[in-house]
């Protein structure tokens, strides 16, 4: 695993394990109380069930009283939860475990979705395959996250590693922005922003993630094992309305409303509603934990070590929870 990520994830399991008492305490302070629901989340679609069910009161029904917190990458929401600040998080399946692997008391409750990434490049960059990636710079969200990961398979399915590269961290919502104005020749990113920056004349996915791993996990829910010890109904209760969110979606977007599921999305998210209906109908929005979804988890594992993203892989002892 990363060193600089370790370093990060170990320091902030030992403030949650030495100062849980004084965090929550600073939480209170700052209005959430013990009886808030802390739900840390990313800037995607990915995590459009979790959007969906709060707009919709599904939260409010079951007596959930939820606070919302946004994340820029997957690295910085697991920090969060390794220190006690964050109950539950929809996030990227690497960052969850590199986090579980450093010792992170975390717990896979559901899966979220699958593929819905994407290398974008500019029409004047001179990038039309892998090979032209070479010496360029390529931006990811950061060296915890699964495009991070994605990256470094697709070089490496094409001869090439991230040495061959300068990936750059940067915020997800400015990449596109960088790529537009010529600053950035590359960039790997996850959806709607890979919609967003085809309707860009300037603009084009290189690659599709579906066709770098297809199938390949991305986004779960996860909760951290104090809040599962201590609320186990609750965690129930959330892995409920989360399944009954992603059915409302996909059947919604089987039958051609994918409009009706935009409209509950935040807006900072929808900045071409037309751009977004094409990105919820690319890729899958899935739920529960059943063997087949697991055995994928375990060959993305098992490619993390290859990549030496991971030292070993994770058990499904410690990884998953499930009611």
């Amino acid at each position: 695993m990363n060193k600089k990520i370790t370093f990060v994830l170990v320091l902030a399991l030992a403030a949650f394990l030495v100062m849980g008492s004084a965090s929550a305490g600073f939480f209170d302070f700052l209005g959430g109380g013990d009886d808030t629901v802390k739900i840390g989340y990313l800037p995607s679609d990915h995590d459009a069930a979790l959007f969906v069910a709060d707009a919709q009161g599904k939260f409010d029904e079951k007596g959930i009283k939820t606070e919302l917190v946004q994340f820029n990458n997957g690295g910085d929401l697991m920090t969060a939860m390794a220190s006690g600040d964050v109950d539950v998080g929809y996030v990227g399946i690497s960052p969850v475990l590199s986090s579980v692997s450093a010792g992170v008391p975390v717990k896979v409750i559901s899966a979220a979705q699958t593929e819905g990434s994407g290398i974008l490049v500019t029409n004047t960059s001179g990038i039309s395959s892998a090979a032209d990636l070479a010496g360029k710079t390529v931006a990811t969200p950061g060296e915890a996250s699964i495009q991070h990961v994605l990256l470094s398979a697709y070089l490496k399915n094409n001869g090439l590693s991230l040495a061959d590269v300068n990936e750059s961290a940067m915020k997800v919502p400015s990449i596109n922005d960088a790529l537009k104005t010529g600053n950035l020749p590359a960039a790997i990113t996850f959806q709607p922003y890979v919609s967003l920056g085809e309707t860009d004349d300037s603009i084009d996915e290189l690659v599709d993630s579906s066709e770098i791993l297809p199938g390949h996990p991305c986004c779960v829910v996860v909760a951290s094992q104090n809040f599962i010890d201590n609320h186990p109904d609750t965690v129930k209760d959330i892995i409920a309305i989360h399944e009954e969110a992603t059915k409302f979606i996909n059947d919604q977007i089987e039958a051609g409303k994918t409009d009706e599921i935009v409209k509950l999305l935040p807006a900072d998210i929808v900045a071409d509603p037309d751009a977004e209906a094409d990105s919820l109908e690319s890729f899958p929005f899935i739920s529960g934990l059943d063997d087949g979804y697991k055995a994928n988890v375990d060959a993305f594992q098992a490619l993390e070590v290859e990549l030496g993203i991971l030292n070993q892989t994770v058990s499904h002892e410690s990884l998953y929870w499930e009611a």
